[in-house]
């Protein structure tokens, strides 16, 4: 196992997804923070301050789209990457990089990809940037 400093945030609605791709960032040396729905998600960022997020699009009441927006309104994560999950086609009809993420994996997940783009974005952002501003 690798060990990291790295700090990963996982948000899904669907405990089973959250639970397999924790099981599976842990195994490779990073530490998870997990939240079940948008605003928990919200709440993780600001008191975790996480290196990445792994963001499900379609969650009940605040959904992907709807926690980038607020969480690219806050400079103190202007740069936080931010990585949608869908099983869904919607991000052709509203393109991804336009709404604020930086990436995309489709579901069901391919660990090799998902594990390529969370060495990618965490070496992008450095580890306990820190501020005190919130997201709300």
């Amino acid at each position: 196992m690798l060990t990291s400093h790295h700090r990963i945030l996982v948000v899904d609605d669907v405990a089973d997804n959250v639970f397999l791709l924790q099981t599976v960032l842990e195994s490779e040396g990073y530490t998870v923070e997990t939240a079940l729905n948008g605003k928990s998600a919200l709440e993780k960022i600001n008191d975790t301050d996480p290196d990445l997020v792994l963001l499900d699009i379609m969650m009940p009441e605040l959904n992907g789209y709807e926690v980038t927006q607020r969480v690219r309104q806050n400079e103190r994560f202007a740069e936080l990457p931010i990585v949608f999950l869908t099983a869904h086609d919607e991000c052709e009809q509203m393109p991804y990089i336009e709404i604020g993420a930086n990436d995309l994996i489709r579901k069901p997940v391919d660990f090799d990809e998902l594990l390529d783009k969370v060495a990618k974005y965490t070496h992008a952002y450095p580890s306990s940037a820190h501020s005190y501003s919130s997201v709300s």
